[in-house]
């Protein structure tokens, strides 16, 4: 199982702290415009990469509405992996953005 946050809440944690986001939206959505420090892995790519990630860490998963980053942490909470839906995504997002790779 995994839980969920609204924007505002996940905004208010990455301005407290160092969180572990995990993007799972595609390669041109991230270039467009992600946030900084995070993980690029794309939804379709997640299956064949666990190894990527850290069971170890707490994940904050986004894609660009909610529903993606929603398919992904069921997986990943399935796999043993501890994660955070942000619900919204990032086009409810309000911060800063990294542009490119």
């Amino acid at each position: 199982m995994f839980t969920s946050v609204m924007m505002m809440e996940f905004e208010q944690l990455l301005r407290k702290g160092n969180l572990n986001i995990l993007d799972v939206r595609e390669d041109d959505e991230f270039e467009s415009g992600h946030i900084e420090g995070a993980q690029h892995l794309p939804l379709g790519e997640i299956p064949t990469s666990l190894g990527k990630l850290d069971k170890s860490k707490e994940y904050h998963v986004v894609c660009f509405s909610g529903s993606r980053s929603a398919m992904a942490s069921k997986y990943l909470a399935q796999n043993g992996f501890k994660v955070v839906n942000v619900m919204g995504g990032m086009s409810a997002y309000r911060g800063d953005v990294i542009f490119g790779r």
